[in-house]
């Protein structure tokens, strides 16, 4: 049985939630998108912070935080972007790092997105919201 982090992020119009618990363990996926749901301007940089933002957000919600991380598989437009993302990723998360993988592809669901996250945390499922 799973059940649902309630964050409070933009309501997505997709079937979805943002953020699923199974056997203690969390599911996510994280798009550069603000309380609005428009994706951020400013570039990959900006849209990698948004997205790691929200990855933080999530992870409190479910009464953890980035330190629970197990795997983050980070999704990229253009190669040329992953050392901004590494940097930037490295503000957010620090040692023992979780597992990870980075992927560049063709394209997002929405033509403006540079980036996207999915991660996998443990989490005390007493204090999930």
């Amino acid at each position: 049985m799973i059940s649902i982090v309630k964050t409070e992020l933009y309501d997505s119009p997709s079937p979805l939630e943002w953020a699923t618990i199974g056997n203690g363990i969390l599911f996510t996926a994280q798009i550069p998108i603000d309380a609005t749901g428009k994706v951020v301007e400013g570039g990959i940089e900006a849209q990698t912070r948004q997205t790691l933002d929200n990855l933080k957000h999530t992870l409190e919600c479910a009464g953890a935080d980035l330190s629970a991380l197990t795997q983050v598989l980070i999704y990229v437009t253009d190669k040329s972007y992953l050392a901004t993302v590494n940097r930037v990723y490295a503000e957010y998360i620090s040692a023992p790092f979780p597992n990870r993988a980075a992927l560049v592809i063709a394209g997002l669901a929405r033509d403006e997105m540079l980036v996207e996250m999915v991660a996998y945390a443990v989490v005390n499922t007493d204090q999930k919201k």
